[in-house]
């Protein structure tokens, strides 16, 4: 027997279900952007605090704490959440890929980076800040479009905006002083992570 023909309105039905079930799935996931988001406006006051009263460099070690603690702990709460969705749809794995993608690029700069610092003796800390402010809103954006996620859409445009600002002043000549840089920095994490995050635990509440 012929497999039937869906028609457009059904089409349409199956894919704004995969929307909404992809959405239902990961607007627990407010959490997971929420332990992003204060985990490195913590580690960037503590940093900048640090710098300030000592001068001394070795503290910005501390910055490894964030993918450090951030790999292990994402893994653990997307396992708990997304065991509690059901059948994983195609837009959960193309939000999985896009965030995988993100997260091993950050990898790569920061190895990249660190062969500069240590083979070529040049410092491009800040072109691992304007890399993370371009990449990280890119996909955040791409994954409030997908699951048609406004908070999501609009917290990635102010980090990008910050990240653009960070690429004209690298492309400029302007340095990034810490007393206004590091406000900026933390003022979009605080844009594209908690403000969303908290939005969508909301918005999960409400639905409960």
């Amino acid at each position: 027997m012929e497999d039937r023909k869906l028609t457009e309105k059904e089409s349409l039905e199956v894919i704004t279900s995969m929307i909404a079930q992809t959405k239902q799935r990961y607007i627990g996931d407010g959490r997971i952007l929420l332990m992003w988001g204060y985990l490195v406006t913590v580690v960037s006051i503590l940093v900048w605090v640090m710098l300030a009263s000592t001068g001394q460099g070795v503290w910005n070690f501390l910055w490894f704490a964030i993918p450090l603690i951030g790999g292990i702990a994402t893994p653990i709460m997307a396992r708990r959440q997304h065991g509690r969705g059901g059948v994983k749809t195609f837009s959960d794995t193309a939000t999985s890929r896009l965030w995988t993608i993100a997260g091993i690029s950050e990898i790569v700069v920061t190895i990249v980076c660190i062969g500069f610092r240590y083979f070529a003796d040049t410092d491009c800390w800040s072109a691992m800040l304007a890399y993370t402010l371009i990449v990280i809103p890119a996909a955040e954006m791409a994954q409030g479009l997908l699951i048609r996620e406004n908070s999501l859409v609009a917290g990635a445009l102010a980090g990008l905006a910050v990240g653009i600002t960070t690429v004209c002043c690298i492309a400029g000549g302007i340095v990034l002083s810490a007393c206004w840089y590091m406000p900026l920095f933390i003022f979009a994490f605080v844009a594209m992570m908690i403000v969303p995050g908290h939005i969508l635990n909301h918005k999960a509440g409400k639905e409960k």
